[in-house]
């Protein structure tokens, strides 16, 4: 896959469901179980029979409409309604009612029938040949102007990270998608603050179990295998940096620095890691406003190429004073000065003029500056949480190491208190680093990429029922 398609959601094409009115329902059912396609619905629809019946079966008070059943399946052939609600089959009924639905949403003309949606472009050729068979069509349709289709973020191995982003929002279908790139940064800054060659093997292994189904109540869980997986390797490149492994056992040699012995190289380090992760953030956001408003918007935008402009502008001026170089000091001074004019008159012309759009600009331009040093001075927390979860692992080991030398009961002492500490600073230090790397991702990270919200991309799925009869497709009267 291309990188620029690894960046971009799904591209999507609007269509049409186009079939005889007496195929519609087998088309529907095709539809279904396809499981691809995101069909419009009216926003009035009056509940069909099936509905009725469904409401009836889960009696008043309980949880109604059928899309909140989970457990809904459809047959092949059109069922006995009144056969199904005697049998209390909720899982037939709630299918029942689905299809209703949306057949009742189907603009009809003569003997035709026809929905429309959204499907995944490379999907519409699949699609058009299941419908193909019921006589119908899928017919490619122009998007309707002043409507973004809905977002579909890319599934297969970077589906491990596209959490990180969902939770946070919806992408705008226009934005890049920066599930994988968010999802190593996430685990880089885990790593950082959880650095222990030892502790990271350990969510390795977690992650092979989680890979493999066990435990089986955390099945569900299996896809975040591979974020778990990354996170434990990141934690085990940055105790092998830190010569870590299960504390300061003296097993590694320090690669890098002792996060207890050189604090300050490690502070500046995290800070020019965060600086470079917002850089890349600013640059992300630029392109994401240019996409969504154009270069006249995305030009003066704080999140645009106006704040990516102060921003290298204040990292290059910033470098030039520390190593002492005055070049680089006064180019950057220049752009950061460029840049910060150019998010001033974005804003002022966002306002309503005069002197309140005057004051309303200086305060907003303020807060852009003030924002702009803390996120940064932010990501010391990298190097504060790397160092405690060293001092705990440090506590640990040295009680262990000093019961040790106290005879037998001093060696099963130093034996517990090691498993124990281990386990206790393990799932507390694992508990706040993930914390902490997630704040990051959102408030420092995701809060420059993301302004327009989208819509998720919701096709319509119901599986189909197994009949007690593959030869007259009879569906058996079992309750749901």
């Amino acid at each position: 896959m291309p990188w620029s398609e690894a960046v971009t959601p799904v591209r999507m094409r609007r269509v049409a469901v186009v079939v005889p009115q007496a195929a519609l329902r087998d088309a529907l059912v095709r539809i279904a179980e396809e499981g691809c396609v995101e069909l419009d619905r009216a926003e009035e629809t009056t509940p069909g029979a099936a509905a009725a019946r469904l409401q009836r079966v889960r009696g008043h008070g309980a949880t109604t409409g059928p899309e909140s059943a989970a457990t809904a399946v459809l047959s092949s052939a059109a069922p006995d309604l009144d056969l199904l609600e005697r049998c209390e089959n909720v899982a037939l009924l709630a299918g029942e009612a689905q299809l209703e639905e949306r057949a009742e949403s189907a603009v009809r003309q003569g003997e035709v029938a026809a929905l429309a949606g959204w499907c995944p472009a490379a999907e519409v050729s699949r699609v058009a040949g299941r419908l193909a068979a019921e006589g119908g069509a899928l017919v490619p349709l122009p998007s309707p102007h002043g409507t973004d289709p809905p977002t579909l973020l890319r599934p297969g191995r970077t589906a491990s990270f596209t959490p990180l982003v969902t939770t946070y929002g919806t992408p705008a279908y226009a934005d890049v998608d920066p599930s994988w790139p968010a999802g190593l940064a996430y685990v880089a800054m885990f790593g950082i603050m959880f650095g222990d060659v030892g502790h990271g093997a350990l969510l390795v292994l977690g992650a092979i179990a989680l890979r493999l189904g066990r435990p089986r109540r955390l099945a569900g869980l299996g896809q975040l295998w591979l974020f778990l997986a990354g996170a434990g390797v990141a934690s085990m490149v940055a105790g092998a940096a830190y010569g870590e492994f299960f504390g300061p056992t003296g097993l590694l040699p320090v690669l890098w620095l002792s996060p207890l012995q050189s604090p300050a190289r490690l502070l500046a380090a995290a800070v020019v890691f965060g600086a470079g992760l917002l850089a890349l953030a600013h640059a992300a956001g630029t392109v994401n406003r240019v996409r969504e408003g154009g270069w006249g918007s995305g030009l003066y935008a704080a999140s645009g190429c106006a704040g990516l402009l102060f921003y290298l502008g204040l990292a290059l001026g910033g470098a030039g004073l520390v190593l002492h170089r005055q070049a680089p000091a006064v180019a950057g001074a220049a752009l950061a000065v460029t840049g910060l004019a150019l998010v001033a008159f974005g804003l002022f012309r966002a306002t309503a003029g005069g002197g309140a759009g005057l004051a309303e600009t200086v305060v907003r331009l303020f807060d852009v500056v003030v924002r702009t040093g803390t996120n940064t001075l932010s990501f010391a927390r990298l190097a504060a949480f790397g160092l405690t979860h060293a001092a705990l692992a440090d506590l640990v080991w040295r009680g262990t190491t000093g019961l040790a030398g106290r005879g037998t009961a001093g060696v099963a002492g130093a034996a517990l208190l090691f498993v124990v500490g281990t386990a206790v600073s393990f799932g507390l230090e694992a508990l706040v680093a993930g914390v902490q790397a997630l704040r990051l991702e959102f408030y420092e990270l995701f809060s420059r990429l993301f302004e327009a919200e989208g819509r998720p991309f919701r096709p319509w799925h119901v599986p189909p029922a197994e009949p007690a009869d593959p030869a007259t497709k009879v569906i058996p009267c079992s309750p749901g």
